[in-house]
């Protein structure tokens, strides 16, 4: 039987293409401005997002990424490793298949990457979010802009959809490279940090009508809350900490990066870290399991402000983890999730 041409794409969630107030404020229109993510009313989204966030935030969030790009040398690190990531792909491969990177919001765009695959008239397209749990405001919006910009072709090929992979034991142990087992003999206390989402995107999850609340979801995985994104991050935590023979009371599963009044996942992190250290922990470390590779939310908010968080309040050390990034470990596993699905 003929081997299926294979094209296969990468997204993940994107970056500005520079630290300039123009560029950021253009990045933050796209991302907030999606329904996914700020899932409101259109109008007030357009009014909160254009005429209040974008033009606040942007300044601000200019310098931040200013900082960033400074620490990957002119590029965004989120941008470098995804590139690095595809070139080591490529080489473990054998051409197996294509594979190309494109970003949610701002560049390579979707479009423009979805738009030269469609010229190299492949058998069989699969698309893997690089997101291990699956959310609505990630996941689930790669995948609505793909199938918007497939449904435009003419010929449509055999399409398939990578799901989220937070308990692939080839991504766990991935994870597992990243630090060894004696190194935790010198933290008091280990953080699970996960990107937050608002407790109503989890709510929509459930088809019962009852909230994320009621299912259970910091204990296991059921029927109910497979694609409940608060469920799979504690259970990736368990997977983790198994691996690593933590005991319960050694490590917490917490949520950063929320985005105005409503309430979202918690417990918060930045909270977190400081009652930890107000409890007289030294010495913490910080594991981000949703981030495949570092950008602004572990480089700068957690090495940079939760650790001044947690020193101004008594802490002595903070240190975060390596996200999976462009390892060599890491595209192995790539490679073998996708002859999975091939």
């Amino acid at each position: 039987m003929k081997e299926k041409k294979t094209g296969v794409l990468l997204v993940n969630l994107g970056t500005p293409d520079s630290p300039k107030v123009s560029d950021v404020k253009k990045y933050l229109r796209e991302f907030l401005n999606d329904p996914r993510v700020i899932d409101i009313n259109p109008l007030a989204r357009k009014i909160l997002v254009n005429g209040i966030i974008v033009p606040t935030r942007g300044p601000k969030s200019a310098k931040e990424y200013k900082k960033l790009f400074a620490i990957g040398k002119g590029s965004s690190p989120l941008y470098s490793y995804g590139v690095n990531l595809i070139e080591e792909i490529r080489k473990i491969s054998n051409d197996k298949f294509d594979i190309e990177l494109a970003m949610r919001y701002g560049n390579p765009s979707m479009d423009k990457v979805l738009g030269k695959m469609r010229m190299a008239n492949y058998d069989q397209l699969i698309i893997l979010p690089l997101y291990p749990q699956y959310a609505s405001a990630t996941s689930g919006s790669i995948i609505e802009k793909a199938f918007k910009i497939i449904s435009q072709w003419w010929v449509i090929p055999e399409v398939k959809i990578m799901g989220q992979f937070y308990d692939d034991q080839r991504y766990l142990n991935c994870i597992h490279n990243r630090v060894r087992k004696t190194q935790l003999n010198n933290y008091d206390h280990i953080l699970f940090s996960y990107h937050g989402v608002p407790e109503r995107h989890v709510d929509k999850v459930y088809l019962d009508g009852k909230p994320c609340k009621d299912h259970n979801c910091e204990n296991e995985i059921n029927k109910d809350n497979k694609q409940c994104y608060k469920a799979s991050c504690y259970a990736t935590t368990k997977h983790i900490a198994e691996l690593l023979d933590l005991k319960e009371d050694n490590y917490t599963t917490t949520f950063q990066s929320r985005l105005g009044k409503t309430p979202w996942l918690n417990p918060y992190t930045d909270q977190t870290v400081e009652e930890l250290a107000k409890k007289g922990c030294k010495n913490i470390l910080v594991f981000s399991p949703s981030f495949v590779a570092d950008c602004l939310e572990t480089i700068l908010e957690i090495s940079e402000e939760n650790k001044e968080i947690f020193i101004r309040n008594g802490g002595s050390k903070l240190d975060l983890v390596p996200a999976l990034n462009d390892g060599e470990d890491w595209a192995k596993c790539i490679v073998e999730m996708i002859e999975d699905y091939r």
